[in-house]
């Protein structure tokens, strides 16, 4: 019985991770990854039953595959979730793989003779949905675009509230661990594209930074050294590539896609072949990155 739990959770693993892969892949060309959002894919994924946004891998997960089949709509939903508002999944279409985890006991093996100890386990469960854009009956009611001005005052107290030192010039953006500062170039250094506008880019830039802000040990404590060695700088690039896009999807931001980030894109592809679960390690620690910098907001309020 084990072989075959071990069996499924190695499917859900691979699946998920085969359909990121196939998004980055098909965008490679153009650093388009599939966490890069405008439009109304810029929001995060919700589901159809709960209104409920979906979190960690399962952002990344339905992000790629809208990319990669052309969905417009965030929303999503199993066959029977569907079913339940009066819609039909239509024939032939192909469900997108989602991830949820189950919580069991087992005994303690490593408990003293003649004690009985429970220990809690995870296991990793994969469910099929479907997009709005695959289903009939359903009405796309389309979100409201955000007011750039009031997206860029609002990320501007984003930042402000984490108290995380942000320092203005120069040609580079880093964090600096040693003296725990954030150093931006000027807004006016920062160019638009066809998906974002020059100020966009400086914020999703300064979100990238804020993300690596919180590694540090007395924040959100982030290692990869043991697990990914050599890999292990590029894996944490890719959690503030993740946590940059799960908050410019809250902020309302376009996720622009960064030059700099061009020469990991082939790297990353190899770590996640090699390792079908390092992309579900990045994905959480950004979601563990974004929910830290979210609490801060509220501490902010309350003081």
């Amino acid at each position: 019985m084990n072989r075959k739990r071990n069996t499924n959770r190695k499917d859900v693993y691979q699946t998920v991770t085969d359909q990121i892969v196939e998004a980055i892949e098909n965008g490679a060309g153009e650093w388009q990854m599939p966490w890069h959002r405008m439009g109304e894919g810029l929001n995060r994924p919700v589901n159809i039953d709960t209104g409920n946004a979906y979190r960690g891998i399962n952002i990344v997960a339905l992000w790629a595959s809208a990319q990669v089949r052309g969905y417009g709509s965030g929303t999503w939903g199993t066959y029977r979730q569907w079913q339940n508002e009066g819609c039909q999944v239509r024939k032939g279409e192909k469900a997108s793989t989602v991830v949820f985890y189950k919580e069991f006991e087992v005994e303690d093996t490593d408990a003293q003779p003649g004690e009985t100890t429970l220990e809690a386990r995870r296991v990793a469960r994969a469910s099929s949905v479907f997009n709005a854009d695959q289903v009939d009956g359903y009405d796309v009611d389309l979100p409201e675009p955000k007011d750039p001005v009031q997206a860029m005052t609002e990320a501007d107290a984003f930042v402000a509230n984490t108290q995380a030192v942000v320092r203005h010039g120069g040609a580079r953006a880093y964090y600096n661990h040693g003296t725990d500062y954030i150093q931006m170039p000027d807004k006016d250094r920062f160019l638009g594209s066809e998906t974002s506008s020059a100020t966009e880019s400086y914020y999703g830039t300064l979100l990238h930074e804020l993300v690596h802000w919180t590694g540090v040990k007395k924040r959100c404590e982030r290692e990869f050294g043991k697990r990914f060695g050599d890999d292990a700088y590029a894996i944490e690039e890719l959690v503030a590539e993740l946590g940059a896009a799960f908050l410019c999807a809250d902020l309302g931001i376009a996720a622009e896609p960064r030059p700099d980030h061009a020469s990991y894109i082939e790297h990353w592809l190899n770590v996640l072949k090699a390792d079908n679960r390092a992309i579900f390690a990045a994905a959480s620690k950004a979601a563990q990155a974004t929910d830290f910098l979210t609490e801060l907001q509220r501490h902010s309020e309350a003081a």
